[in-house]
């Protein structure tokens, strides 16, 4: 039986942190990711300004952040979070991580989504005499708003997912928590505590993020 007056207060800080840490590194992704997901388009071969190099080397790049695993991520990168936040533990510290993971994750679901776009409104686009930046702008972000939603909503849940193994390090949150009052206490209550939490946070998300693709695509 859980001691919800000694547990609950660190439940919620817990949630509170995963929250945070998940909120901030997804601003990031959405500022970094969409214009690198971008550049991943226009560059391709068959992209509206061909780079080969360009492509082939930003490719490159964002493939070989998609395939590393995250536990292996946060050892990797943990010099350049302690030179960003003086420390690699933490609720702060994790954002440094979590950050790198979901830059080229979102960014190919941004090209992925991009690419949905209909050739023919682009073509049209450039007939009319639109410069590149302007077929961006007006084109292809604003018709690829409902897979950019979904993107959005992929990679907000692949969040809380590498938060909650960050806390097998002293990452904060939610796996923090489960580890340190569930794991190693042997109390599964609490561990399966933080587990429902999770899965209503993912339900609340996705639940969400779907309602609003749906809707963006209807207009």
């Amino acid at each position: 039986m859980i001691n919800w007056e000694r547990v609950g207060p660190a439940l919620w800080q817990a949630t509170l942190e995963t929250v945070y840490m998940v909120s901030a590194s997804m601003a990031l992704a959405l500022v970094l990711g969409i214009p690198l997901g971008v550049l991943l388009l226009l560059t391709a071969p068959d992209g509206l300004t061909p780079r080969r190099v360009v492509s082939s080397v930003v490719g490159a790049i964002v493939n070989m952040g998609r395939s590393v695993p995250f536990i292996v991520l946060l050892v990797l990168v943990a010099p350049i979070t302690r030179l960003v936040t003086g420390t690699t533990i933490g609720s702060t510290a994790t954002i440094v991580p979590l950050t790198i993971a979901a830059v080229p994750f979102f960014a190919r679901l941004v090209e992925a989504a991009l690419r949905e776009v209909h050739p023919g409104k682009v073509e049209a686009a450039r007939a009319m005499g639109a410069s590149t930046g302007q077929i961006v702008r007006a084109v292809l972000l604003p018709e690829a708003r409902p897979g950019l939603i979904a993107a959005a909503t992929v990679t907000l849940i692949a969040l809380i997912s590498y938060s909650a193994m960050a806390g097998a390090i002293g990452g904060g949150g939610l796996g923090d928590f489960a580890i340190r009052y569930g794991y190693q206490r042997f109390d599964t209550a609490v561990t399966v505590a933080c587990v429902v939490v999770l899965l209503i946070m993912v339900q609340l998300l996705q639940s969400a993020g779907d309602r609003l693709a749906r809707r963006l695509a209807h207009r």
